[in-house]
This record gives structure tokens, C-alpha cells and sequence, in this order.
């Protein structure tokens, strides 16, 4: 009866390891992702995955049952025999069940023949110590637990998927494009997502202010450690919009799960897109993929959503959306450098000249400025007032020679100022040796001489 019960169990396992995958409306990628997912997470190999769908296709939840063996076939092993074998194949995991059986039987624990490795290996996955089972011991892979936060804009995700090949600049020279998509964690809508042109960390600037724009401020972002999103503009950001900045640990890419499995649905798009002859500009494949990710994504049911979709998780959730003046986001946005002014009154940004005044040379001013409109920067310096710096123009011929502002220019003087002062400080000194003057004539000797 226990041994009836057990494979009802596991037979009840394998139906809902498999469920994900017996829908009829599963497309080939869908269901490819599926099986790999579930490779990944339980070490079973496609082949068992395939072989249980069978069974259960062909003969139903009995077709998933484990076949028994024959009373003689199966006996139970001593416990301190089993005790032994569990011990050998913990001092050596990559130890296999004949090594284990053969150590057994010229340490004299057991006769030869008397174990049957089908019978040893299935005792050591009972208890936990398969080479499957080891392998992911010495390795740490564990599962960690899902987690899912309860309200939209707890928490957002983002990372970046290399894209494909489009023509872009005045050459028209095949360039990869990158996508950068922005998630909420609760509800698995994408908040933003766009194709760039570049890998720079103004495509993620980009991206994460058309978010806010768009639903406000969360309470949380969480980043992997990319160069991109690790910056000191991106801690000041947050810092602005009182967002908490938090980073995934190094080798723990479980914490970006929910990213990661909407890139691999981006890998369906991108499919699309090398059959489609109407792409040719980044604009064009940026209003292909909008739709597709309409269509095809936010408003499609979603398991972990109890069959909604990411748009109405999103719609329906009742936490209040946060947002703040355009103003105040476009702050926060800004970025903050520090330059040189030169002797012509001018500074050097991104190889460009911009004039910043003759009242500010050799001085070390700070450039406030958006990434997305450089044609005018802000100077700030101490305690002065902001100005703008427009780019410099530069025309055909020289320029004539700036005259320097009257209150920076040197004065005229009557006199030297350091050698009046000089003979000043010479005239007390002088006075002060004459009154601290010691005089030894008054002084004689005892007995009435001389000193």
C-alpha cells in the first residue's frame, strides 16, 4: 500500500511538472522556452520531458505511474550498509553506485553480487543523494523561492538585450541595436521598453525617464551590475526621486528572473523581424515592436497573473500612482561635471566649445546639463548666479583679441606697496631691539670690580 501511495505521488509530480505543457494553443518557441525552463530547474534531460507528455497523451494520469519492480528484484539494504554507501559517495560525489558497491564489498560490509546497483541507486535518491542530487549541492545551485511584490510600483527591473542589425547613420552601416526594457515586478507590465542605437548609459537614462513620465515614481528599482545602470548618476537620480537603488549580488542572477523571461519572449520578435521586409530604419522597428508588445505581451493573460494580463494586473491594482512635477523628474535627470574655463573664456565639452565669459578664466566651473539637449549648458560657480553656455561659433576669420573686464585688469601703482610695508616692518623692528637692549654696566662684581 506505501509503495502504491508513493507512485501515486510521483506520478502526481510529473503531471504538474508537464501541465505548462499540455495547452493546445502553445506555440513551438513557447513551448521550447517551457521545457528548457524546466530542464534547467530540475536536471531532467528533454528526452524524460518528452517521454512523460507521451505517456500522459496516450494512456492518461496512469501512463505517468513509475513502472515497480519485481518483489525480487527490489530488497531493502541494511541501514548500516546504506549508511556506508551515503558516506562514500559524500567523501566523492562524482563517485558512481558500481565504485560505491565495489568499495562495500572489499571493505567485507556486503558479499559480491548481493547489492544490485539499480537497487543501491534508487535508495540514494530516496535519501537525497543521487549524482543528480550532488551536483547541485557542490555547485549551490538551489532554487531560491519566487518572489512577487503585492503592489504595482513597488519594484521595477530593467536590463539590456542585444539586438539585431539595421542600417543607421549617413553611411548606412549595419550597427547592432540594444533594447532596454523597464518592468514592474508586481504585475509584469513593461513600462517602457525601445530600441537604441548605442550601449551607452544615456540609453537606460532614456528609457527610465519616459517610465516615470509615464507612471510615476517607484518605490524601487533593482539593477544587475552592468556598467550602464552601476553609475554615480544613477545614485543621484534615485536619490532625487527618493527611489531606493538596490543591485543584484555578483552570480545571483535569480534576483533578474522576471527581466530575463520577458528578453527571451523578445527573441519571438526578433524572429519577426528578419522575415520582415518593411524594417529598415530603427524608427520603423521601434513602431513594429510598440504594436508587437501590445499585442502580444501586455495584453496577454499571464500564469503568474492568475490569467491577467500584464495591463489589467496593472489597471486593477489599487495602489496610487506617485507622481511628481515635470519639473522636479527633469532635475533629477540632469547630469554634473566639472570643467576648466580657458584663456579665451571658453570651455571643452564632448569636443564641442562652448562660451562661458572672460569673468570665469582658469577657474574650475561646475556644467549642469541634460544628456538629451546639449546645445545650451548651465554654468554654476560658487555662490554666483547660473549662467547659460551657448556653443561657440567660429567663423572664417580671427576674431578680434576679447578685451578683459576693467575689474580684472592690473592697476597702475604709485608706489610699491612691499617695500613700504618692508621699511615699516624694518622700522619696528629697530625699536623693538633698542627697548629689549640688555646693559651689563650697572653690574660689578663681588668685592667691588668689574664684571
Amino acid at each position: 500500500m506505501k509503495d502504491k501511495e508513493k507512485a501515486q505521488d510521483i506520478a502526481t509530480q510529473r503531471a504538474m511538472l508537464i501541465a505548462p505543457l499540455l495547452s493546445h494553443d502553445l506555440d513551438r518557441g513557447e513551448a521550447r522556452m517551457i521545457r528548457e525552463r524546466i530542464c534547467r530547474e530540475t536536471g531532467l534531460s528533454e528526452r524524460t520531458i518528452r517521454r512523460y507528455i507521451s505517456d500522459y497523451r496516450t494512456k492518461g494520469f496512469t501512463g505517468l505511474i513509475p513502472r515497480t519492480r519485481s518483489s525480487e528484484s527490489v530488497r531493502a539494504i541494511p541501514p548500516h550498509v546504506l549508511e556506508e554507501a551515503i558516506r562514500l559517495r559524500k567523501e566523492v560525489p562524482s563517485r558512481s553506485v558500481a565504485e560505491i558497491i565495489r568499495i562495500l564489498e572489499w571493505d567485507g560490509l556486503v558479499s559480491k553480487g548481493v547489492i544490485k546497483r539499480s537497487t543501491l541507486q534508487e535508495n540514494l535518491q530516496e535519501k537525497g543523494f543521487s549524482g543528480k542530487h550532488m551536483a547541485i549541492y557542490s555547485s549551490g545551485g538551489l532554487a531560491t523561492r519566487r518572489f512577487q511584490k503585492r503592489n504595482r510600483n513597488k519594484l521595477w527591473h530593467s536590463d539590456i538585450k542585444y539586438g539585431c542589425y539595421l542600417p543607421i547613420g549617413p553611411g548606412k552601416k549595419l550597427q547592432q541595436v540594444y533594447l532596454v526594457a523597464f518592468l514592474d515586478d508586481a504585475t509584469r507590465m513593461i513600462l517602457h521598453a525601445e530600441f537604441y542605437p548605442n550601449l551607452t548609459q544615456s540609453i537606460v537614462e532614456d528609457c527610465f525617464r519616459k517610465s516615470i513620465l509615464k507612471y510615476g515614481i517607484p518605490d524601487a528599482v533593482y539593477f544587475d551590475n552592468g556598467k550602464q545602470y552601476k553609475t554615480k548618476w544613477m545614485g543621484r537620480t534615485c536619490a532625487k526621486l527618493g527611489v531606493r537603488l538596490l543591485y543584484a549580488k555578483p552570480y545571483s542572477p535569480e534576483g533578474t528572473g522576471k527581466i530575463e523571461r520577458f528578453n527571451q519572449n523578445i527573441d519571438r520578435f526578433l524572429d519577426e523581424y528578419k522575415v520582415d521586409n518593411g524594417i529598415r530604419t530603427l524608427e520603423q522597428m521601434n513602431e513594429r515592436f510598440w504594436i508587437w508588445l501590445e499585442e502580444c505581451y501586455q495584453n496577454k493573460s499571464h500564469s503568474a497573473l492568475n490569467g491577467k494580463t500584464p495591463v489589467e494586473a496593472y489597471n486593477l491594482d489599487p495602489k496610487p500612482l506617485k507622481f511628481l512635477p515635470v519639473e522636479t523628474v527633469s532635475n533629477a535627470f540632469l547630469h554634473a561635471e566639472k570643467r576648466r574655463v580657458d584663456k579665451s573664456g571658453c570651455i571643452s565639452f564632448s569636443s564641442v566649445k562652448y562660451e562661458v565669459g572672460l569673468a570665469y578664466v582658469g577657474r574650475e566651473v561646475d556644467i549642469i546639463y541634460d544628456p538629451s539637449n546639449t546645445e545650451i549648458l548651465t554654468v554654476e560657480y560658487q555662490e554666483d548666479p547660473p549662467i547659460s553656455a551657448k556653443k561657440l561659433n567660429i567663423g572664417e576669420k580671427v576674431g578680434e583679441k576679447p578685451v578683459i573686464p576693467e575689474y580684472l585688469t592690473a592697476l597702475k601703482p604709485t608706489a610699491s606697496r612691499l617695500l613700504d610695508a618692508a621699511e615699516r616692518e624694518n622700522e619696528k623692528r629697530k625699536e623693538k631691539t633698542s627697548a629689549t637692549a640688555i646693559s651689563f654696566r650697572h653690574m660689578r662684581k663681588e668685592g667691588g670690580g668689574n664684571v
